[in-house]
C-alpha cells in the first residue's frame, strides 16, 4: 500500500464514518450543513503524516501506519467493520470459495514446533509423501523450528503451480526430509465430518463457515446418513463462525417449510433496502432436528439456529451464541486491499434482534466476551432491555444476546493437565506409528488410508498400551507428568491415544469422531432427540 493511496484510503473511510457509510460504488455526499469538508480531511491527515515523518525517532512504517488508522476508524462504526491487507483480502475470497492453493495439511503447534496433523487426499502433500507427525524445521531455505502455525500456514500457500520446498524432521530419519511440492487447489469444505451415533442419529459437522458450496455438501451428507438408516439429526454449528447468506437460507430450506422468513434484514441508511429473505423450494427433511451451538457460533450460525428455533422446528442445545447480528459488505480498494462495512442488522423471524451490545467501546472487551471453549452452562447474565419475543411454541426469548440454547449443556472441560496429556498423546503416538515404540512394531503406519470414519470397536486403547503411554509420557521431562496424574484421567488419555491414533492412521475427521463420541454436548444433543420428536409431532 502506498502513501498516496493510504490518504485517499483514509480519506474515503474517515468521510465514511462521520456521514453514515460507504454504499456500493456510489459518489460521497457531504450535506449542505457539514462543517467537515474532503480538504480538511486531506490536510489533516497529511499533516499528521508531515509531523511523523519530520519527528519520529525511528523508522515510519507508513504501510501500518496507514493500516492501523483506516482499522481505528472503523472500529469507531462497529466492532465488525474491518479493513483487509491484500493478503487478508484474498484469503477472504478463497474461504468464500471454498478453496485455497497450497500443500494440503491440517498443522498442529505443540510446545516445540509445528507439525503435520493429518494429510488431505488427492492434494499436493499426498503426492509429495508427506506423513502424520512431520515436523516443519525449514520453508523455502528459512529457519521455521520457531514458527507459529500461521506463520507455517502463510509461507506454504501461494500461487497455484508454484513451488515450495519444505524440510522436515520425521522419526526414523537421521537427516531432515526435504520435499519440493508444486502449491495446488487444497478443499475447504464446510462440514468437516458427518457419521452415524447410536440408535439412528446422524451427525453433520458444519463447522467450517458457510460458503459458497455448504448446501450441496449438507445435501450429500444427509443423503449418506439416511442411506446408512439415520431417523434423526444432529446439526453441529459450534465454532461456525457464518459467512455467506444465502446458504444459511439454503440451509433452513432443508427443515422449514417453503415461504416462511429466514431473516429479516433492516438497513441502517436509505442505501440499504430492509427486506424478509425467505426458504425456497427444496426437498425438506422432516426427521427430529437438534442444533449445537456455543459461544464461537456467529452470523450465519445464528440465523439458521434463530429460525430452527422461532418455528419450533428443533432443538437448540449448547451455550449461548456469539451474538453477531450485523450485516457486512464487501469493498475491494485498491492495490487489492478491501474491507467490510456494516450495512444493516439480521433479525430472527420472530423479531428477535441477533446483535450483542457492543456499546462499551472496547474490542478486547466484545471479542473475549465469549469464546468456543468450554463455557460455563449456567447463565446468570440479567435479560437485556427490550420487548420479549414469542416463539412459535410459546418459549419467551429476548434479543440482543444472540441465540440462547433451549438445553444448556456445557463443553469438554480442559485444565493444565489435560493439555500435558494430549501432548503426550500427540508424540506417543508420533513414536508409535513409526514404529519406534518396542513391543508395539505392528501399529507402524506408512500412510493414512483416509477413511472418514472410524468402527465404534477399531483402534481400542488397552492396558498394556495405555501402559506404554504412561511410560513414555512420565519418561518425557517436558512434560511434567507423573504416574499419579496420568492414572487420574485414565479415561481422558485413552480416548486422547484413539484419537491420535486415529488421525494417524485414518484422518483428522476420524480422529475428531472419536472425541464427538465422548463430547458430553453431542451426548446432551442426543439425550434431547425425544424433544425433538415431539416438535415434528406438533408441526
Amino acid at each position: 500500500m502506498n502513501k498516496k493511496f493510504a490518504v485517499i484510503a483514509v480519506i474515503l473511510i474517515g468521510l465514511g464514518a462521520v456521514l453514515g457509510g460507504i454504499f456500493g460504488h456510489s459518489p460521497l455526499r457531504i450535506s449542505a450543513d457539514s462543517s467537515l469538508t474532503t480538504t480538511q480531511v486531506v490536510t489533516d491527515y497529511k499533516e499528521a503524516l508531515t509531523v511523523i515523518d519530520d519527528n519520529y525517532g525511528g523508522t515510519v512504517d507508513h504501510e501500518k501506519v496507514s493500516e492501523s488508522s483506516i482499522q481505528g476508524m472503523l472500529w469507531t462504526l462497529d466492532p465488525h467493520s474491518s479493513f483487509f491487507t491484500k493478503d487478508e483480502f484474498r484469503k477472504l475470497y478463497e474461504e468464500q470459495a471454498s478453496q485455497f492453493y497450497g500443500i494440503g495439511v491440517s498443522i498442529l503447534q505443540h510446545e516445540n514446533g509445528v507439525y503435520v496433523q493429518s494429510v488431505i487426499p488427492g492434494t499436493p502433500a499426498e503426492k509429495g509423501g508427506v506423513r502424520y507427525g512431520d515436523k516443519f524445521v525449514a520453508v523455502d531455505g528459512k529457519d521455521a523450528k520457531d514458527w507459529s502455525s500461521a506463520e507455517v500456514s502463510k509461507n506454504v500457500r501461494g500461487e497455484r503451480g508454484t513451488p515450495v520446498t519444505v524440510k522436515f524432521e520425521r522419526v526414523g530419519s537421521t537427516t531432515p526430509v526435504e520435499l519440493t511440492i508444486t502449491r495446488g487447489g487444497v478443499p475447504l469444505p464446510s462440514i468437516r465430518n458427518f457419521f452415524m451415533l447410536p440408535n439412528n442419529v446422524g451427525y453433520v459437522g458444519l463447522v467450517g463457515g458457510f460458503q459458497e458450496t455448504t448446501a450441496e455438501e449438507l445435501d450429500e451428507a444427509l443423503s449418506s446418513l439416511k442411506k446408512q438408516g439415520m431417523k434423526s439429526l444432529i446439526l453441529d454449528l459450534r465454532g461456525n463462525p457464518g459467512g455467506l447468506l444465502p446458504q444459511a437460507i439454503e440451509v433452513v430450506s432443508r427443515f422449514v417449510p417453503q415461504g416462511k422468513t429466514v431473516v429479516s434484514v433492516k438497513g441502517r441508511s436509505s442505501y440499504t433496502r430492509s427486506q424478509e429473505l425467505k426458504t425456497i423450494g427444496s426437498e425438506m427433511e422432516e426427521i427430529p432436528l437438534v442444533v449445537m451451538i456455543n459461544g464461537g457460533s456467529a452470523s450465519a450460525s445464528e440465523i439458521v439456529a434463530g429460525a430452527v428455533q422461532d418455528y419450533g422446528r428443533g432443538v437448540i442445545v449448547g451455550t449461548d451464541s456469539f451474538g453477531k447480528g450485523l450485516v457486512q459488505r464487501i469493498f475491494q480498494l485498491p492495490y487489492g486491499t478491501g474491507l467490510t462495512l456494516t450495512t444493516a442488522r439480521y433479525y430472527t423471524p420472530f423479531g428477535r434482534s441477533l446483535q450483542r451490545d457492543y456499546s462499551s467501546g472496547s474490542i478486547y472487551e466484545y471479542y473475549t466476551h465469549q469464546s468456543g471453549g468450554a463455557e460455563p452452562a449456567t447463565d446468570a447474565k440479567p435479560k437485556p432491555a427490550g420487548s420479549p419475543v414469542t416463539t412459535a411454541n410459546g418459549r419467551v426469548l429476548y434479543g440482543g444476546r444472540g441465540i440462547e440454547p433451549d438445553v444448556k449443556a456445557s463443553a469438554l472441560q480442559f485444565s493444565r493437565l489435560r493439555y500435558y496429556l494430549n501432548e503426550g498423546a500427540f508424540f506417543f503416538v508420533r513414536q508409535l506409528v513409526a514404529g519406534k515404540i518396542p513391543g508395539f512394531e505392528s501399529y507402524k503406519v506408512d500412510k493414512q488410508n483416509y477413511n472418514l470414519t472410524i468402527d465404534p470397536n477399531d483402534l481400542q486403547i488397552n492396558d498394556k498400551l495405555f501402559e506404554a503411554y504412561r511410560n513414555y509420557a512420565v519418561a518425557n521431562k517436558d512434560l511434567g507428568l507423573s504416574a499419579e496424574a496420568v492414572n487420574s484421567q485414565i479415561d481422558y488419555a485413552k480416548m486422547r491415544i484413539r484419537e491420535e491414533l486415529a488421525t494417524a492412521n485414518y484422518s483428522n475427521e476420524a480422529g475428531a469422531q472419536v472425541l464427538l463420541e465422548k463430547d458430553p454436548q453431542v451426548l446432551k444433543a442426543i439425550e434431547s432427540m425425544p424433544e425433538a420428536q415431539k416438535l415434528i409431532a406438533k408441526n
